[in-house]
């Protein structure tokens, strides 16, 4: 084991994560420096504090592993994926303790967790009555953790060398064969590009719709990131503007699907693209339960007209299916066909590669024709399958993989459950499957007491500290956060 290495890595970490915090710092010296409230005092304070901390920190273990010049390996990378995301949340929740008004503990523990997973959840109940250099801080951390920590780093630290590619392999669900022979670094910049070029169209497009400069700025950086934290308490229902809608929805969509795509489209890789399944049937999926959700809507009498009916099942269904989290609507209030209905989308996410959290498309479609190949072999055993996806046949390692997230996403819901029952009797039984379900697979609002219109303020602090793992767990998709729990992995070889 080097633990050199792995000091060095994350206290680059910790540096360029602390200049990220300098950035939202000049911001906030610039808002005092325009209205010297207490407020703003006590936020350029708070961001210039934790951005000398983080820095400072990260220099003080990046030392003893300066002169290591060797690469990351793959234990190195599984045990770096797990502990940067631990590290990151840890410092991200510094400038929420040290403001003015601030957050206790582990409350600004589970809105650190939250942005960086881009989960969305919160305990804020009033958003708006916290300072604007905290708020931007906020939607920076969906930012970073949106395209995923170390993809955004592997891009910029060069002496990763080839172990970077086990880095992006290990935190992100991005299909690394599908890069094919190119560098891992020159993927990540490829993809920071896009991720950057998706934000910047974003936010033109609010500013000139009307949407002031800086929330502008907020919204786009947790739509792309699919994210759902807003600097406003109604979320994007403050505006009530149809063409802000459906702008935002546009983008929610386009950071659901895959990143790769985007990649393909500019190397002028058509054959590959003409073979993409997972984004053809989650537009069907969409299609369809926005369909769906209007027909129950408008018939139930819940809305006025087949116009408010498709509008709101639109952007709820495009809002939850990405696991953004943005409402513009209390869809609490509708019928049971309809919120059963967004709780199969949020569950199934979006594609992988992309943002969004969920189990994702290519999973479903994984299980889906593997369970159709298992049903048939059941009376034609004889019958040879040649399953693929997107025009590849998946190697085993793929199916096991697969199988196994599906299992241990059913075990990890199941013992969640448990716990949080446990830790908060007085929820009734929608309300803690919510709690599990919208923070272990990253998708923020819940149902019945977290929903829409509610928050997660009122939990008991132990239970914070359980959907904050799980935040994490989804985030890292099981493999490199629970494997920081096997002995075998810190032994010596």
């Amino acid at each position: 084991m080097n633990y050199r290495i792995i000091a060095k890595t994350l206290g680059a970490l910790a540096v360029i994560l602390g200049f990220a915090m300098a950035a939202c710092w000049s911001y906030a010296w610039f808002q005092a420096k325009l209205d010297p409230s207490p407020e703003n005092l006590s936020a350029s304070r708070a961001m210039a504090l934790s951005a000398g901390i983080t820095v400072g920190f990260g220099i003080l273990i990046f030392l003893p592993g300066i002169l290591c010049s060797k690469e990351v390996l793959r234990r190195e990378a599984m045990i770096i994926v797990g502990l940067s995301w631990i590290q990151v949340s840890l410092l991200g929740m510094l400038p929420y303790l040290l403001c003015d008004p601030g957050l206790g503990f582990f409350d600004a523990f589970f809105e650190s967790v939250s942005g960086f997973t881009t989960t969305g959840s919160t305990i804020m109940s009033d958003i708006e009555s916290f300072p604007l250099a905290l708020l931007l801080w906020r939607s920076v951390t969906q930012w970073l953790g949106g395209i995923g920590i170390l993809v955004v780093f592997v891009a910029v630290l060069s002496f990763l060398g080839v172990g970077s590619r086990s880095l992006v392999q290990q935190e992100s669900s991005i299909n690394i064969s599908d890069a094919g022979a190119a560098r891992i670094r020159d993927l990540a910049f490829a993809l920071l590009k896009v991720y950057l070029t998706l934000t910047a169209i974003c936010l033109l497009g609010l500013w000139a719709l009307g949407m002031p400069l800086f929330e502008a700025v907020c919204h786009a950086m947790c739509t792309i990131a699919t994210g759902g934290f807003s600097p406003k308490n109604l979320s994007i229902g403050h505006y009530n503007d149809l063409g802000i809608e459906l702008w935002i929805a546009l983008f929610m969509f386009l950071s659901s699907i895959g990143f790769m795509l985007y990649i393909f489209a500019l190397n002028k890789n058509w054959r590959r693209l003409k073979a993409e399944e997972e984004a053809r049937y989650y537009l069907i999926l969409l299609t369809v339960a926005i369909i769906a959700i209007a027909l129950d809507l408008m018939f139930a009498s819940t809305h006025f007209g087949y116009q408010r009916a498709l509008h709101d099942g639109f952007f709820n269904v495009i809002s939850l299916a990405s696991t953004t989290g943005f409402a513009d609507s209390d869809y609490a209030e509708w019928p049971l066909f309809s919120k059963i209905l967004l709780m199969v989308v949020m569950l199934i996410g979006g594609c992988a590669g992309s943002t969004a959290g969920g189990v994702k498309m290519n999973r479903v479609i994984l299980f889906v024709k593997t369970a159709r190949r298992e049903l048939i072999q059941s009376f034609r055993p004889n019958q040879i399958f040649r399953t693929r996806l997107n025009g590849v046949a998946p190697d085993d390692r793929v199916f096991a993989t697969t199988s196994f997230f599906i299992a241990m996403g059913f075990v990890m819901t199941g013992t969640a459950c448990i716990a949080v029952s446990v830790l908060e009797p007085q929820l009734n039984m929608i309300s803690t499957i919510g709690c599990v379900l919208a923070t272990l697979f990253n998708i923020g609002p819940g149902f019945d007491a977290v929903g829409p219109s509610q928050n997660f303020g009122f939990l008991n602090p132990p239970t914070k500290i359980v959907l904050s793992f799980l935040m994490i767990l989804g985030r890292l998709e099981f493999f490199a956060l629970l494997v920081l729990f096997v002995p075998s992995l810190w032994k010596r070889y």
